[in-house]
Formats: C-alpha cells, structure tokens, sequence
C-alpha cells in the first residue's frame, strides 16, 4: 500500500460532524477544477482503492453526481449525491449516499445522505480545502469515520495535490 503524507487533518466539531482540512500547492480555481471535472475526478477520487469505472457530473445546483469505483480488495462500490450550491473556486455543497454493497441503496435513493460542505480559502496561491461532512445521527457519523475513509481520503488528497501542481504548471 502507498505511503501516504497524512497532511489532510481530520477533527470532530461535533457529534454529528467531521472536518476534513488540507492545503494544496495550487490556486483555488484549479483546485475546484480538478473536484468538478469528470476526467480529472477519475485521476484521484479512487486514490489508490481501485479505480472509477464511471463518474457522472450534472455541475448545477439540482444537478446529481455519482462515482462507480472497482475496489481493489471487494466489489464495486458507488457514492451519489446532489449539488445544492455551487459557487465556482470558492464553495460546493452536496449531499453524499454511499451505495452500501448488499444494502438495496440505488442510485436515487437519498435517504440518510451527508452533507459536504466544500470550502476553498486562498492562503498566499495555495488553497485551503476545509470539507464539511455533516449527517443527521452520531451512528452515522461513526459509520464514515469506522469505514476506513481516512487512509482513502489522505492517498485522494495526496494525488489531487500533484494533479492541481500538474494543472498550475500548464495553466498559462
């Protein structure tokens, strides 16, 4: 498995939050880019898990997403959502569904869904990513923080941050 730089800090604010907070070597505008494009989304939502068979973007607020990953070590997993506020480089706002494998939970229900709340800050041409993972009971919040989220999140974060450097060097 990947060495990753654990850089990516993970706090709790609340019983029903979790605060997720990186910096990235690239402006706020590239950074964005690289979370809302679908090809760009496929070269580092997958970290080093598997790899996404199918990412579908409807970029507007009402518009649904939904990531189809091949996991290395099981079957196939998918996320979905919602976007319900988008303000480009800046902010994105979107429920969250994981299609539990087994569970019956299809691409339109929305049941029990997160809420993420991106935030990009500029900090001197570097972007502060400050991702807000709310959801409705403690359990729930428990479930993401136990599935094992974090080490995927840290090897996403580490790759999205050499894919925005690799933006910045060609964004001329």
């Amino acid at each position: 498995m990947p060495v990753t730089t654990g850089t990516a800090k993970v706090t709790l604010p609340s019983d029903l939050q979790i605060l997720i907070t990186r910096e990235f070597d690239a402006p706020r505008h590239l950074v964005y880019r690289a979370w809302t494009t679908p090809e760009l989304v496929e070269r580092w939502w997958a970290g080093h898990q598997g790899k996404l068979r199918s990412v579908d973007i409807d970029l507007r607020v009402g518009g649904r997403w939904r990531y189809v990953m091949d996991h290395a070590e099981g079957p196939e997993i998918a996320f979905h959502g919602v976007y319900r506020e988008l303000v480009p480089g800046e902010r994105i706002v979107n429920t969250e569904v994981f299609e539990m494998p087994g569970s019956g939970i299809g691409p339109e229900d929305d049941d029990n869904a997160a809420l993420n709340i991106v935030t990009l800050v500029d900090v001197d041409g570097r972007t502060r990513l400050e991702l807000m993972i709310e959801t409705d009971t403690k359990e729930l919040r428990d479930i993401i923080l136990e599935s094992g989220m974090e080490v995927g999140m840290q090897q996403q974060f580490d790759i999205l941050d050499q894919l925005t450097v690799s933006l910045r060097d060609t964004d001329g």
